[in-house]
Formats: C-alpha cells, structure tokens, sequence
C-alpha cells in the first residue's frame, strides 16, 4: 500500500512536466503555484514521513528522484521566463547547478544509484534556495541567488564527501561526522569474529 509521504513525493516527480509546459506557454502565475505546491511536498513528505514512522527506502528514493527532476525542470523554466535574469547570475546558478550535479555523479559512480542523505546542510540550503526561486518566478530579483548558491555548493560538497566516506550507500545521513562515526561502525561490523580455534 502506497504511503502518504510516498505519494507527496510522486506528485513532486509528476509536477515537473507541468512546471516545464507552464514554462513554455508563459503562464507564470500557475507556475509560481505549481512551485509552491512542489517546494511544500518537498518540505512535507519526509517530516510526515518520520512522524507516521513511515521512512523507507523507496520514500528515500522517491524523493531524490523529485529533487533531481525539479533541479533540472526549475532552470530550463527560468530560462524561458526570464532570460536576461539568468544570464546575469549565470555564475552563480552554474555554482549550485554544478555543484548538486557533482554530488549526484559522485553518488553514481560510487553506488550505481542516487544517494539520499538528507544532511542537515541540505535542508538549510534547500530552505534558502526555495526563498530564491520563489522570489525569481514571482519577478522579483535574481541576486538572491548569490547569497544562497554559495551554501547549496558547501551542502552539495559535503554530500560528495560522505559518498567518499561511506563504503555502502545509507539513506538519511545527517552530516559528515554522521558518516565518519558510521564508518566506523561499519569497519568493526566488517572485521570477523576470531573462531574458537584461534583462541
């Protein structure tokens, strides 16, 4: 049976060829509404998820998917809508963009899957970074974006160090001193019991 947090996660996925469509035909104010209902889905479905005592696996998965889809879905809409703003904060939006990107390739190339670690520094981030997009489709200014790209890259870096850290990929890792503790575990869980014979 689906769960709610999962679901909150599908929608985010299934908003994304809408929030592109919106885009392209111009229908700002939709778009600005389907944002909002994206970033709140976002925000919603991993606290309802811990709170129902319903966090899994797939709910992890489902919503790296949805922050992966809207990452790349979010750019090509601001290009569209308002162009001399993006080519204005080019460097900036090239700095979080690339950064995240790293973070996925890295995640990738080490376990064959999207990570889903949830980081304190993420949340953070992803809190600032949804104030700016905000602010970007509403038609306000673009140089909110560089305030906040500078602590998406940090979040970003720590995640491609806790790749780099962790030997087996572990959904909901808080931080990198999470991850290096949990190395540890993982190393001792990995060394063989002495057998009897041995003793």
């Amino acid at each position: 049976m689906a769960s709610l947090p999962n679901l909150l996660s599908c929608l985010r996925i299934v908003l994304v060829p809408v929030l592109l469509m919106l885009a392209w035909t111009g229908r700002s104010e939709t778009l600005l509404a389907c944002i909002i209902l994206s970033l709140l889905t976002d925000a919603i479905d991993g606290l309802l998820a811990r709170r129902l005592n319903q966090t899994t696996e797939l709910g992890a998965r489902l919503d790296s998917w949805g922050d992966l889809l809207t990452c790349l879905a979010l750019p090509l809409c601001g290009w569209w809508l308002r162009p001399e703003v993006v080519r204005q904060e080019a460097l900036w939006l090239a700095l979080g963009i690339g950064s995240y990107l790293a973070a996925v390739l890295a995640g990738i190339l080490k376990y064959r899957r999207l990570t889903s670690y949830h980081t304190w520094a993420a949340k953070i981030s992803a809190v600032l970074l949804g104030a700016a997009v905000l602010v970007f489709f509403a038609y306000g200014p673009g140089w909110l974006f560089r305030v906040v790209m500078p602590f998406v890259a940090l979040a970003n870096l720590e995640e491609i160090a806790i790749t780099l850290t962790l030997s087996q990929i572990t959904a909901n890792v808080p931080s990198l001193w999470h991850a290096l503790k949990l190395r540890g575990e993982q190393a001792q869980q990995a060394v063989p019991e002495p057998s009897r014979l041995e003793q």
